[in-house]
């Protein structure tokens, strides 16, 4: 007995595998462009570690997730659960293939719904202000942190290709700030007024502004989605000047962030770091850098950059052990 759980990041497709005890087994990534191009396969690749009859489900996210708002059956959502595919950073077709594959295969599957306007259980304030908050995932990794820390009320950042900062008050989602309106991430980030004046006279498109908004856009980098952290890192290791500007920019976003979204809280137990960024340790120690600007206020915990399949494979562990509600969000099975 064995729960899948598929985090359809930036950079590639995560799948997190754990067994009925709760243990994660492992987790495994397959790159966009080999899915597109039919080099790898995804139910081939689970099947290498796991017999496809032992998993009792499988819960997964696909893009921005704002066509549903209740975590249900992949046979009960219409249209991939999108409103549509644009405004959604670089397109390169791999995830569909995946979700396709995943369609087809005789795999328990559920899904997990983006957090948008249309999301009941969030707070109206948020609902009224942001007509989207953040893509699945995000409520995955949410959900792993809740696991990690038992803290009932918490900011949750992800730093990662985008940054996005989730509030969490009793346990359940209040309301997040997405990656085109707040903190820079290392490829996306908030469209500023010089990039919507090149939007209006046609010279980008403003998904291209998105996906060239975040620290790559200080640093000078423009190069594949999946190489770009490690450009940053290693002019920001040789002492690129522009490089350090950009990681040191993004630290000041994430940390004007959280701190925004805890002047609306009730009072948070802790902040929750996570993505392949907000982990690190070296050659940026993330943690350390936030603090200089919360001077230990907080208590702030790491997770694993992986949260977002392994949480996904919690879910769909506790939902077939029965659980209805997730963070505040409906099970509709």
């Amino acid at each position: 007995m064995v729960f899948i759980g598929m985090d359809h990041g930036t950079t590639g497709i995560s799948f997190g595998i754990l067994d009925s005890d709760g243990q994660v087994l492992e987790v495994f990534k397959i790159s966009r462009e080999d899915s597109k191009s039919g080099k790898v396969s995804a139910i081939d690749e689970i099947s290498k570690r796991v017999d496809l009859e032992d998993i009792e489900l499988m819960v997964i996210t696909y893009a921005m997730g704002d066509g549903f708002d209740k975590i249900m059956p992949i046979e009960n959502v219409e249209n991939r659960g999108i409103i549509s595919i644009g405004g959604a950073g670089k397109i390169t077709g791999g995830g569909t293939s995946v979700y396709s594959e995943i369609e087809n295969s005789d795999i328990p599957v559920v899904m997990i719904p983006g957090l948008h306007k249309d999301s009941e259980f969030l707070d109206p304030l948020f609902k009224a202000a942001y007509s989207h908050h953040a893509s699945p995932e995000k409520v995955s990794i949410v959900y792993n942190a809740y696991l990690e820390t038992k803290w009932e009320n918490m900011i949750v950042a992800d730093i990662s290709s985008n940054s996005v900062n989730l509030l969490v008050e009793n346990g359940k989602i209040k309301g997040a700030i997405d990656a085109c309106c707040g903190a820079m991430g290392i490829v996306h980030g908030p469209l500023d007024l010089e990039m919507i004046r090149d939007i209006d006279e046609g010279k980008r498109s403003a998904n291209e502004c998105f996906s060239h908004a975040g620290a790559i856009k200080i640093a000078n980098i423009d190069n594949k989605v999946s190489l770009m952290k490690d450009d940053l890192l290693k002019l920001y290791e040789e002492g690129d000047e522009n490089a350090i500007l950009a990681i040191k920019s993004m630290i000041m976003t994430v940390a004007m962030e959280i701190a925004g979204l805890i002047a609306v809280s009730d009072g948070i137990d802790g902040i929750v770091l996570t993505g392949s960024m907000g982990s690190m340790k070296n050659p940026v120690d993330f943690e350390a850098e936030l603090n200089k600007y919360f001077k230990n206020q907080y208590e702030m915990k790491i997770i694993s950059s992986e949260s977002g399949a392994i949480g996904a494979a919690q879910i769909a562990r506790d939902i077939y052990n029965g659980k209805k509600d997730i963070l505040g969000i409906e099970v509709q099975m």
